[in-house]
């Protein structure tokens, strides 16, 4: 099993609207909503990809509800530890002229210390029997900025592979705990390390403690720092499309190679296939599968 932890669990609700204007009424084309968050979208392309998952966080209030029920029809196995408040949404305005996305992202709810404890005890049991562990997206309000260093901590002592994907001042005291992997995009490891330069950036970022870091470069595809050495893997050629989701693809293609034992190469190129491939999809947690095919034929992975 693979576990993915998301703490700041979402439903992500997207509307469409013909055109975008600042200060006007829209008349909406279309609304979907579906059980978000960056540990859930990992989960639902790993479970694409065949593997057994278990999705776990906090769920609360109806918003919640939605989402417990929305992942009752998945692949995903549902060990979300119920909280008082109500779960968040993210709001995405899609302007269909532009096909340009204006992003709302609700804090979360303020999670209290009992319900906490009560998901250290959960996680405890579950990355007990987990083959690899995401810990994926933003603090809720309520948790001490340092809770991703305790459950990197927690995977360690299980001797279970965690990779870490979150940002600021959380990514900075869980990198101190010596994580597995670290995924951060090329904004959050300048933020990190304060280089803009994305090589020694890296390398930085592993020595702050992180046995390996594997950085977005977007269309440019994955910069690799790890004991083995260094390497940056690219798509064959660019590609139109969407890139929401593209960097959670990106972290089960990761999760999932690491959790079978892939050398480097395989598990960058696995990654960039499917970050490609999600591209071409239609929503986050998603992939086309003919170009994730032909994308992990083509990808070119060199030495850095």
């Amino acid at each position: 099993m693979i576990l993915t932890v998301t703490l700041n669990t979402a439903l992500d609700v997207t509307y469409r609207v013909p055109r975008l204007r600042a200060h006007a009424s829209h008349r909406v084309t279309d609304v979907s909503e579906r059980p978000g968050g960056k540990g859930v979208n990992v989960a639902r392309v790993l479970a694409a990809l065949g593997h057994e998952v278990t999705a776990t966080g906090f769920l609360g209030g109806p918003v919640g509800a939605v989402v417990r029920e929305g992942l009752a029809g998945s692949a995903v196995a549902d060990a979300f530890v119920p909280c008082a408040g109500n779960t968040r949404r993210t709001v995405a305005v899609v302007d269909e002229t532009t096909g340009d996305t204006t992003q709302f992202n609700e804090a979360g709810p303020v999670i209290t210390p009992a319900e906490w404890s009560a998901f250290l005890a959960r996680y405890a049991d579950l990355v007990d029997d987990a083959r690899a562990v995401a810990l994926c997206g933003s603090l809720p309000p309520g948790l001490p900025v340092g809770a991703y260093a305790v459950l990197v901590r927690t995977a360690r002592a299980a001797g279970t592979p965690v990779l870490l994907d979150t940002s600021g001042e959380a990514l900075r005291r869980g990198i101190a705990a010596r994580p597995e992997l670290i995924k951060p995009n090329a904004a959050e490891l300048a933020e990190l390390t304060g280089s803009r330069d994305p090589l020694p950036a890296t390398l930085d970022a592993r020595r702050r403690g992180a046995q390996a870091v594997v950085t977005s470069l977007g269309p440019a595809g994955l910069l690799a720092a790890t004991p083995e050495g260094t390497w940056q893997a690219a798509p064959p050629r660019a590609l139109s499309g969407n890139p929401t989701g593209a960097g959670d693809s990106a972290v089960a293609g990761l999760l999932s190679a690491l959790a079978e034992n892939l050398d480097w190469p395989a598990r960058l190129t696995r990654a960039v296939a499917l970050s490609a491939a999600t591209v071409h999809a239609a929503t986050a947690g998603e992939f086309h599968r003919p170009t994730y095919e032909a994308v992990l034929t083509d990808t070119k992975v060199t030495p850095g």
